[in-house]
């Protein structure tokens, strides 16, 4: 069952018309191997290309008897085709049918999701040069630690992504194969020139070996990499919720006209996108976890992984696609509150530059672990009393031998904190 949430094209994709019109394309490739090697008559070859279809309805009235899908398929099609299907499926096992089509659907929908991935990229890369220059405070453990800018934990999720897509483009890669070796690997009944005809014509590589089944790394690679990219669209969701919270307030979901944020409290605007974002990872993660579970199957094949991958699958890569598409309209949309951000990076009254002051007095000859001293207790001082670090310090004689009014100064220089982050984008976006 295709979920609710889900954009059409994607959705498309695990319909069962296209599934078995990639079963139909195989087979036809095949018999068109088999004709160029002279065992199908040309004009045997063209009635089949003519008349070769299927009903799903009637495949699934054939299934029921048969209890065999690809029977069933086949047996659908012979009624269509007629004498000439005599033909079809000549030295194939079911599976040279079924997961050559899984390749060809993976790859369907991994070049949708790859389709996503840029679009978000682009969005976030869009928003991080917005604001490149914009300051906030940065945090550790939650706690303010240092200045940052927004544009640049913007850019470093926009390279996060990035890595995604270096790893989904080799995900791709490696699915993109196909096998018609037969019902173990062997060739028995046709030859490896042959396999590299047909897959040829369907646009995958043939995997060097095979046994019955494509091996399942294959697609664990695949179903890891999704749960990769999801984690990390988790990650960026959890940002911009913390970054909602009422005592932080800087960044917001965009709120629709006529939106409601609780059936209780009319003041409410949740983060509900992205909290949606992060329960559906967790779904994502889980099927990585399923994939992984299918690669050792018994001998040449059995079908345990089959039950499994008629849920994971389509799942998986309608989920990715959808929450792709959310998450780009999260970043494109959400608002940015920069005067609210200036306010918090001053809420710790200037103890973000504490570590400036350190190095300076370090420089100046004391060993780090006097300086820490002087520094720190200052900075619980400043932090008990609610009053500005830099007044504190200016009161310290001890501190004062080292350091002079304007050296001082300069250790609170918001420009002098963040003079690298052009060096930064640099090294991002050069590319």
């Amino acid at each position: 069952m295709i979920p609710r949430y889900t954009r059409d094209e994607m959705g498309r994709i695990w319909q069962p018309r296209n599934r078995y019109q990639k079963w139909l394309d195989i087979e036809i490739a095949v018999c068109e191997a088999w004709t160029e090697r002279g065992l199908i008559p040309p004009e045997s070859m063209d009635r089949i290309k003519t008349c070769a279809n299927f009903d799903p309805d009637r495949i699934d009235e054939i299934e029921k008897i048969t209890r065999h899908d690809v029977i069933a398929f086949t047996t659908c099609v012979a009624e269509y085709v007629g004498e000439d299907s005599r033909f079809i499926h000549r030295g194939l096992t079911s599976y040279d049918v079924v997961d050559t089509a899984f390749s060809l659907l993976l790859k369907e929908a991994g070049l949708l999701i790859r389709k996503g991935l840029l679009e978000l990229l682009e969005a976030l890369k869009a928003r991080a040069m917005e604001h490149r220059h914009t300051p906030e405070v940065g945090r550790s453990h939650g706690i303010h630690a240092e200045p940052v800018t927004f544009g640049l934990k913007l850019a470093l999720f926009y390279a996060e992504m990035s890595r995604h897509l270096e790893r989904w483009n080799h995900a791709l890669k490696s699915i993109s194969v196909g096998k018609i070796s037969g019902a173990v690997g062997t060739f028995a009944h046709l030859d490896p020139q042959m396999e590299e005809s047909i897959l040829m014509r369907l646009g995958l590589d043939p995997a060097p070996v095979s046994n019955q089944v494509i091996q399942r790394d294959r697609h664990a690679e695949y179903f890891t990499c999704l749960a990769l990219m999801a984690s990390s669209m988790e990650k960026i969701s959890v940002e911009i919720r913390h970054l909602q919270r009422t005592e932080v307030a800087e960044v917001e979901e965009f709120f629709h006209k006529g939106q409601k944020g609780s059936s209780a409290m009319p003041h409410k605007r949740n983060p509900v996108l992205t909290e949606n974002l992060s329960g559906l990872a967790r779904v994502i993660r889980g099927h990585a976890l399923a994939a992984m579970e299918n690669i050792p199957l018994w001998h040449e094949r059995d079908i345990s992984h089959s039950s499994v991958e008629r849920i994971i699958a389509p799942d998986a890569t309608i989920l990715a696609d959808f929450m792709l598409s959310r998450l780009t309209s999260v970043i494109r949309n959400m608002v940015v509150y920069e005067r609210k951000m200036l306010e918090n990076l001053n809420q710790s009254r200037g103890l973000i530059f504490s570590e400036a002051v350190l190095i300076r007095l370090v420089d100046k000859g004391l060993t780090r672990e006097s300086a820490y001293a002087i520094v720190q207790r200052n900075a619980m001082k400043a932090w008990e009393e609610g009053t500005q670090f830099k007044d504190v310090l200016m009161q310290d004689s001890e501190l004062l031998e080292h350091l002079t009014p304007s050296e001082l100064d300069a250790a609170f220089d918001m420009g002098h904190a963040l003079r690298w982050v052009d060096a930064i984008f640099m090294r991002i976006f050069s590319e």
